[in-house]
């Protein structure tokens, strides 16, 4: 029998509902992405380079191509700074798999290709021909699957030998997985600031001395002196939730955890993240096999300071679902509110720590943009859970291996960002 392979990469929930939300997304994207064309890349030479990454340059058309094609895909967010991370980080995966010497197979890139293309119920040669009118390159779409299937065989490589799950885990979440049984945890939080290759290194090495601690007071201590998030004037505590609300990531750090110990480092956008169990119990409510979260973020310009945080407490009394925000927004431009549905596993880190603390129709302002010039008004929609079915042993083994080798991955990741040479020639 052919081993099984460990696969990181987070599937989409597979229900007609969901495919449907997809396309409609897909085509309305389209529309968006005809109108815009590609107007930043013919105003300046194509071939100009916008980015240096140790030897990869990044031309002005790559960029102009992802972000096209991030407009079809109605990704969230600035679409300029995305797709200079995501492009960013693909060199950085690429140069890891040029390293130990991975290259994709032609059949690796189209099986990729194409589940990527399952995902809006068509196939391949369908789905180039619709972003061949925003003016997108097959090879961009080609790119851009390519890197992530080098990144999963580099992460493989390097992990999966190394990712031990035991029994006693797999008894434990399968229990948790089964009609009846839930949990919820009492975790307390410290996030420490990674802004810059200096702060990444300097706050790598406090995690890890964190991650040492086994006692409630000791930590509590840690997160008044170091932690930058808003629990830090509750000595880092939060309240209880569900684990499945967690990040899969982070929710696999914390489920073995007992009382006191406190988890590995977890990268998040721009910082490093522990966490400390205080307590753990479980519930009458089954564990989901996956969470869909619909949520909205509106950016308020002004970042971190008194006079928007006062703004962001009139728009959080004047609302009381994501709807509302509508009318708050009708005179902005649309850039500024955005509303998305996801996987959780497929929500960035810091939305996704700050959404696991919310409950539908709750608000936070925890969070500034990665320039910090706007406060990131977050706000909880809805959460929607898949309620589990007959699951093996087997599956549960695969799914704490994948969402294990996921923060491994990360965490690689910000190391080789810290450790690259990077020139930006935009002057952003």
């Amino acid at each position: 029998m052919a081993k099984r392979m460990i696969n990181i990469r987070t599937r989409t929930i597979a229900n007609p509902r969901w495919a449907q939300r997809i396309a409609a997304t897909l085509v309305a994207g389209l529309l968006i992405a005809m109108t815009l064309g590609a107007s930043s890349a013919t105003a300046q030479n194509l071939f100009a380079p916008v980015k240096k990454i140790n030897d990869r340059v990044i031309t002005a058309y790559e960029l102009s191509q992802r972000m096209a094609f991030l407009t079809i895909l109605k990704a969230p967010g600035n679409l300029n700074e995305l797709a200079m991370e995501q492009l960013t980080n693909e060199a950085l995966q690429r140069q890891a798999a040029e390293l130990v010497d991975v290259k994709p197979t032609a059949e690796e890139v189209l099986a990729g290709m194409e589940e990527f293309t399952g995902r809006f119920n068509m196939d391949v040669e369908t789905f180039n021909k619709v972003i061949a009118q925003a003016g997108i390159a097959p090879e961009t779409f080609r790119d851009f699957v390519s890197g992530g299937v080098a990144w999963r065989a580099v992460v493989r490589a390097r992990w999966a030998g190394r990712v031990q799950v035991t029994d006693d885990e797999v008894d434990r979440q399968l229990a948790l997985t089964r009609p009846g049984a839930g949990v919820r945890v009492l975790l307390s939080e410290i996030i420490l600031p990674a802004q810059t290759p200096a702060q990444m290194q300097i706050s790598n090495a406090r995690a890890s001395e964190l991650s040492q601690i086994t006692t409630l007071p000791a930590f509590a201590s840690a997160a008044r002196q170091y932690s930058v998030a808003p629990s830090r004037g509750r000595s880092g505590r939060l309240e209880w939730m569900d684990l499945s609300n967690l990040p899969p990531a982070v929710a696999a750090q914390i489920l073995p955890l007992a009382p006191g110990h406190v988890s590995d480092p977890i990268p998040v956008k721009n910082g490093v993240a522990v966490f400390q169990l205080r307590a753990i119990e479980e519930t009458d409510t089954p564990t989901p096999t996956s969470v869909t979260v619909d949520y909205a973020t509106l950016l308020l310009p002004g970042g971190r300071t008194e006079k928007t945080l006062t703004e962001a407490a009139k728009i959080r009394a004047k609302v009381d679902r994501c709807d509302d925000l509508y009318g708050v927004a009708k005179d902005l431009p649309p850039s500024q509110l955005q509303r998305e549905a996801l996987p959780m596993g497929q929500v960035p880190s810091n939305y996704a720590l700050e959404l696991a603390k919310l409950d539908e129709g709750e608000v936070s302002t925890g969070l500034t943009s990665a320039s910090g010039q706007n406060l990131v008004f977050l706000m909880l929609c809805s959460r929607s859970r898949d309620l589990p079915e007959e699951i093996s042993r087997e599956d549960i083994k695969l799914q704490l291996q994948n969402q294990r080798l996921q923060s491994f991955a990360n965490a690689y990741l910000d190391e080789l960002k810290a450790a690259a040479y990077i020139e930006d020639y935009t002057g952003q």
